[in-house]
């Protein structure tokens, strides 16, 4: 139990800190020129500094994962993260199953593209070499890992099982 609860509370904090880097960083691109120069130079060092073509000239697909992080998923975060803080709340399961397959899928995408896209003629560098590959995915790695531990939770843990109700004769 103690580690169900232990559990619940990193989803909670992951929830939370969802909101100010979504407002602060994710949406930059949807958004150019919004942004204080301190934010902006903050993910240009990133974008620069890690060779992430994807944030630095996002293609129309992932534009459209980043239009899904502002709309739905941003009203989402605060009451998951609500649900996880109390704990035991069964409702969040069916979002919460809907939210982790939509990131799984998104973050296997953008995995795929770092690992395997050919950057060479890239309008922005991207990674070259296995190493900065590798570094560059060391960055969307864990949304895939907490992502996938969250749907393992909810879909099997005892505190998140559904209800069954008895039909009546």
């Amino acid at each position: 139990m103690a580690v169900a609860r232990a559990l619940e509370w990193i989803f909670a904090f992951y929830f939370l800190s969802h909101i100010p880097i979504t407002l602060l960083f994710d949406l930059q691109p949807l958004l150019p020129g919004v942004y204080p120069s301190a934010l902006s130079d903050m993910l240009t060092w990133y974008t620069t500094t890690f060779k992430d073509s994807l944030v630095a000239s996002p293609e129309p697909w992932f534009k459209c994962l980043l239009c899904f992080e502002a709309v739905p998923q941003l009203f989402f975060f605060p009451v998951a993260a609500y649900a996880f803080w109390k704990g035991n709340c069964k409702w969040i399961r069916t979002p919460v199953i809907i939210y982790t397959t939509h990131v799984i899928t998104a973050v296997v995408a953008c995995l795929a593209h770092v690992l395997f896209a050919d950057f060479s003629n890239a309008k922005v560098p991207g990674p070259q070499t296995l190493q900065e590959r590798l570094t560059l995915s060391a960055f969307y790695a864990p949304f895939l890992a907490i992502s996938l531990a969250m749907l393992l939770f909810v879909l099997f843990s005892s505190a998140y099982k559904p209800v069954e109700k008895k039909k009546k004769k």
